[in-house]
């Protein structure tokens, strides 16, 4: 079982395909590695694709203290993994909580992306205070009633599609996240989740972000819509790529759809083509404060 001990004392289970450029996959608070096994199968042919479990996420470790569980944390774990890989430079793509990790190691290790897939990130942006008490409800709910009792979680408004559309998809994903770590979720949600900063509050850093830039997600993931929106309009090196009558799993609602846009992404990035927008053209462009 492969396992990385990393310097911060942490233990990461993680899972290498194929060779070439290093492509790391970071998954949902619901997912975990298996999540992106359509990924694997598709980006390994010319990609060196990683995949590993988040603290939290057995077969890695999972502290018992919230105090070790945040949005820091989770970004330093992956540099650390890649250090331990003898990674110098990667491809970081993410999904939800993922998503927003691969935001915040772009933000916060530029050196080391070579581009961030942000999809299906932002949720909670709008309204930060309901979705902290939304979040500490749920951990309340997987302490005393185990993954068994998120089941609603799972139907949800932003599930839902996916379950109509692929009954067997969806049950394989609700099966995995039955099998996951109670314990670890609950402290995942109170240490990263409730506490993280919201996206709309990343103004200048995200101004400042010249990594090469993916925002993907579903058109049917309302509570990430406006926050997309919002990074597309101040990251220079960015785009939306938007799958119609998706929500928020994306990557496993509707893989083919999600592959291509990476896919093409990754073709322009490694090409040397994936440009930062002139603002000062005229073209399509109108900053939220020239808006009236």
């Amino acid at each position: 079982m492969p396992m990385a001990k990393l310097q911060n004392g942490v233990s990461l289970y993680y899972e290498e395909t194929g060779t070439g450029f290093p492509l790391v996959f970071a998954h949902e608070l619901a997912g975990s590695y298996e999540s992106w096994r359509a990924q694997v199968r598709y980006f390994s042919r010319r990609y060196r694709v990683i995949t590993y479990n988040a603290r939290g996420y057995p077969p890695s470790d999972v502290p018992t203290s919230v105090d070790d569980y945040s949005q820091e944390q989770v970004v330093e774990d992956l540099y650390q993994l890649l250090q331990a890989l003898g990674i110098e430079q990667a491809h970081v793509a993410g999904l939800s909580m993922g998503g927003n990790m691969a935001l915040w190691f772009g933000l916060t290790h530029p050196e080391v992306a070579r581009s961030i897939i942000v999809a299906g990130a932002g949720t909670g942006s709008t309204d930060p205070e309901t979705f902290n008490k939304q979040s500490i409800g749920y951990a309340e709910t997987l302490e005393s009633g185990g993954t068994a009792a998120m089941d609603g979680y799972l139907r949800g408004p932003t599930r839902i599609r996916f379950l109509q559309k692929d009954p067997l998809g969806w049950q394989e994903f609700a099966d995995l996240f039955m099998d996951h770590s109670a314990l670890g979720k609950a402290l995942t949600l109170r240490g990263y989740q409730a506490r993280r900063r919201s996206i709309m509050t990343l103004d200048e850093e995200l101004r400042a972000l010249q990594v090469p830039t993916l925002i993907i997600l579903g058109d049917e993931d309302d509570p990430c819509l406006e926050p997309a929106i919002y990074m597309k309009r101040r990251i220079p090196r960015s785009g939306i790529a938007v799958i119609p009558q998706t929500g928020h799993a994306c990557n496993i609602e509707e893989p083919d759809a999600f592959n291509r846009a990476v896919d093409d992404f990754l073709t322009a990035v490694d090409a040397g083509r994936w440009d930062a927008r002139d603002s000062g053209s005229g073209v399509g462009f109108t900053s939220p404060a020239d808006e009236v």
